[in-house]
């Protein structure tokens, strides 16, 4: 069952059989895996035949890629909120960190997929969404410096440290599942005090 975050991904600007194709991608390939998904698998779960998914989409690999860029631009816009969301680093990266967190937990299906797919994608595809990766990593990069150059975090190489950040969030959707005892909401915040602390952030600002 595609879990609520995945499906919020494409609320109406899709067809309903687009979408319906979308979620049977999303679901099908977190079962089974991209290679071993076959299209009629996917238009099966749709509920429609292998000829009708070629009318929205020409090819599995087309399906992928738009999961992986959707997936890619929603993360991307909520490190760019958190980053916006004021001045203070701390603050800053306690929102990104936590929000997420959580979206990795509630979006644990197409995470998995985002995150670990990507090299099935085609070479154009890729491109594009090791670009959206990029903008990730440097907007948490650039909170990281503003807390360094604030004396607000210690941390012996910035870029290692924004790669860390994201990589505890991302794993997030290598093992979360409804049947995990804690709620995303409470994943996040454990997350952000734990990235907090790792940063360097003092002592009486990591929220513990």
């Amino acid at each position: 069952m595609t879990d609520p975050a995945t499906a919020a991904l494409w609320p109406g600007e899709r067809t309903e059989a687009a979408r319906r194709l979308l979620l049977a991608a999303v679901d099908s390939f977190a079962r089974r895996g991209y290679h071993a998904t076959t299209t009629r698998d996917i238009a099966t779960a749709a509920g429609m035949s292998p000829a009708a998914l070629y009318i929205h989409y020409p090819s599995k690999a087309a399906l992928l890629a738009e999961i992986s860029r959707t997936g890619h631009r929603a993360t991307l816009e909520l490190v760019e909120r958190a980053e916006a969301a004021g001045s203070d680093p701390v603050e800053r990266m306690r929102a990104l960190a936590e929000s997420f967190t959580v979206w990795h937990a509630r979006g644990h299906t197409v995470g998995r997929i985002v995150n670990h797919e990507l090299h099935a994608l085609p070479e154009e595809d890729f491109a594009a969404v090791a670009e959206l990766r990029i903008r990730i990593e440097e907007t948490v990069l650039r909170i990281i410096a503003d807390g360094v150059a604030q004396g607000l975090f210690r941390v012996p190489d910035q870029r290692t440290a924004a790669r860390a950040v994201t990589s505890l969030g991302i794993d997030v959707s290598r093992w979360y599942t409804e049947r995990s005892s804690e709620s995303p909401e409470e994943l996040g915040r454990r997350y952000g005090q734990l990235v907090l602390r790792m940063l360097g952030a003092p002592a009486g600002r990591t929220g513990d």
